[in-house]
């Protein structure tokens, strides 16, 4: 009798080179991507060249911003003895997690010459250096 615990270590094993390929996949899909932070905002970047705006979602939600799309590209080149016909279509997505200052309400993004620019302005910060607590005697 094969014991349940064997069994368990079993299947990840089997199962681990698929996963490896599958997030090898991704990363060959994911356009390649910059992310930096200044005293004012957070910046990413992201190419996509080839890629309409239209073909571009990109959301805020629970502290992640999100670049999901479609990248369909056609050329097609003729002469008297030749045609030449070349097609790409692949979608993708990137996610980033923000940190606790970036002001999710505030992200600004534009697209030039196949980049996609994403500005995350920081939060305030708080002024006062806090509240000060009266202490009672007990």
């Amino acid at each position: 009798m094969v014991e349940k615990s064997s069994v368990a270590n079993f299947w990840p094993s089997i199962y681990e080179p698929l996963r490896q390929f599958g997030t090898r996949m991704a990363e060959l899909v994911a356009p390649a991507s910059e992310a930096s932070s200044g005293d004012d905002a957070y910046r990413i970047s992201l190419e996509l060249p080839g890629v309409s705006e239209d073909d571009i979602e990109l959301t805020v939600e629970g502290g992640v911003v999100s670049v999901k799309g479609e990248k369909k590209t056609e050329r097609e080149e003729r002469s008297d003895t030749w045609y030449f016909s070349e097609r790409q279509y692949g979608a993708f997505s990137r996610s980033f997690r923000l940190p606790d200052d970036a002001d999710e309400d505030a992200v600004k993004a534009d697209l030039k010459d196949g980049v996609l620019n994403i500005t995350i302005p920081r939060k305030a910060a708080a002024k006062g250096g806090g509240k000060r607590v009266e202490i009672g005697k007990g």
